[in-house]
């Protein structure tokens, strides 16, 4: 809610979704090369709201509320530096907020923080997407994509694939052929109705409670893979897992789907075995043991984070997994999805009014 009692002239609102299920992960990346990913975007999505004010209105030229950690501090969106929240202050330099707007931006996600998820190119997405319509002329979802992937990798200087920023982009189930990197297609997968709310049905998401962190096995595996070259053996045993999952769900084979989890899951932990945690074995063996179809260690793995399941025919019997999942582990905590239909969506109003578009 705006600090402010006069009222902005315009209000613009963004949503992206999260990923799970990354299957052809660490494929995704410069020094892959090229890559073959599956991955699902779901609900709960990241939230963006930007009000528009008069540059004269407020004091600062933009207001920075991120609602999670409770703070709102003013950022000097030409600043060549970054601050509290570096990813959202660059991916606001990097779009240059006009001369005469003041802004107020509200960030929100109900996904925990470090949920491996993809929040952090989820918030990019949408942030992007918002402050694309301060200026005339729109890019498009693919373009925002690229953007918020840019931001992160040449502003930040960080490690980052590709995937992530366009699953939230795109929604939906996705076959992502990275020809050349950070160069990619994407294929949404459009599957019958019921097949998709049979796989929303069966999907579980377990928060392991703790936020993940990239540590030195990440940097550990970025070096042996850099130095294995783009056509090594334990990338190219991830590739092979997202036509596999690809192939599954056209065919509506649950079964097959969740193999190609588990081998995915296994190949991660041929790269190191500490990209698949002992809390992630932990949920693993119950899940096996309680007739789950499949596991997936979501991101790039390691100590935290979350894993997504594949359960069985009854629902009865995945509410009675989850349950003995988090008796197991009191940080253990599963969190309600739902698969999306859509990825970045941005509208805006005026006053309480959505303007026509056909005016």
């Amino acid at each position: 809610m705006s600090e402010s009692k006069v009222q902005p002239l315009r209000v613009i609102n963004s949503v992206a979704p999260i990923r799970i299920c990354d299957l052809g992960g660490w494929t995704d990346t410069w020094f892959a090369g090229h890559g073959r990913i599956f991955n699902i975007g779901v609900y709960p999505y990241v939230e963006v709201q930007i009000e528009i004010f008069p540059r004269d209105a407020l004091p600062e030229r933009v207001i920075l509320y991120a609602e999670n950690y409770g703070e709102r501090y003013a950022i000097q969106p030409d600043a060549r530096s970054f601050g509290r929240h570096p990813l959202l202050e660059a991916a606001i330099q990097y779009m240059h907020v006009p001369d005469d707007m003041a802004l107020q931006i509200s960030i929100y996600s109900e996904a925990p923080a470090g949920c491996s998820t993809g929040t952090s190119a989820a918030v990019s997405v949408a942030l992007i997407g918002a402050l694309d319509c301060l200026t005339p002329g729109r890019r498009t979802p693919h373009e925002i994509a690229h953007i918020a992937h840019l931001v992160e990798v040449q502003l930040l200087k960080q490690q980052s694939g590709i995937q992530d920023q366009l699953c939230s982009a795109y929604g939906g189930i996705n076959y992502i052929d990275m020809y050349t990197y950070p160069h990619a297609t994407v294929s949404p997968i459009l599957i019958a109705n019921p097949t998709w709310w049979e796989l929303e049905r069966r999907l579980a998401l377990i928060f392991l409670g703790k936020s993940h962190s990239s540590s030195q096995v990440h940097e550990k595996v970025i070096r042996e893979l850099e130095d294995a070259g783009p056509d090594c053996a334990r990338l190219e045993a991830l590739r092979r897992t997202a036509p596999m999952a690809r192939d599954a769900l056209y065919a509506g084979d649950f079964a097959a789907l969740g193999q190609a989890m588990v081998i995915n899951t296994e190949a991660q932990a041929n790269l190191h075995p500490d990209l698949v945690s002992a809390d992630a074995r932990q949920i693993i063996e119950i899940a096996r043991r309680a007739g789950a179809l499949g596991w997936k260690v979501n991101g790039a793995g390691g100590e935290g984070g979350s894993i997504t399941l594949l359960c069985g025919d009854l629902s009865s019997d995945k509410r009675t997994l989850i349950a003995e999942i988090e008796a197991a582990n009191p940080l253990f905590r599963s969190l309600p999805i739902l698969l999306s239909r859509f990825g970045l969506r941005i509208w805006e109003h005026t006053n309480g009014h959505v303007p026509d578009p056909r005016a």
